[in-house]
């Protein structure tokens, strides 16, 4: 199950490369907020459908949840307003790349500080060394970007 877990997180990985190249394309198009307006507008009718059809009845609603676990839905917002913003000036791959080292970064600051009820895990050598190895990533593709320039 694990393997399989990985897998679509890999694939939805994939999925978000996709979307950030035609979300910076329909941004320079009709412009950066009305790209996110409707990236927002067709996930909230998907994501309506799919609980309509799908969802299992919980025992608690979104209204009886501690208040801060609602703040999660706003970070979409700025996050795909920059990709869009990002994609357009520095390409698809430097802005992905860039997104995943901010990802990991701060998820290892969640895990080793058990921030936001999560559990505990410290951070390692090991994963300092991918942290690292993604910051050279991240070097290597954005200066390979400046030499095609």
């Amino acid at each position: 199950m694990t393997i399989l877990m990985i897998l679509l997180a890999v694939i939805g990985g994939a999925l978000l490369s996709v979307q950030a190249a035609i979300n910076g394309k329909l941004g320079d198009s009709v412009g950066v907020f009305r790209c996110a307006f409707l990236t927002f507008s067709v996930g909230a009718l998907i994501t309506a459908l799919l609980i309509f059809f799908f969802e299992p009845t919980h025992a608690l609603t979104l209204m009886d949840v501690p208040k801060w676990q609602l703040l999660g839905a706003m970070l979409g917002v700025p996050y795909i307003v920059i990709m869009v913003l990002a994609v357009q000036r520095i390409g698809t791959a430097v802005a992905t790349v860039a997104v995943i080292f901010g990802q990991l970064a701060m998820s290892m600051l969640v895990d080793h500080f058990g921030w936001l009820g999560n559990e505990v895990i410290p951070i390692s050598g090991t994963r300092m060394a991918a942290v690292i190895c993604l910051g050279a990533a991240l070097y290597f593709i954005y200066s390979s970007n400046k030499a095609t320039e």
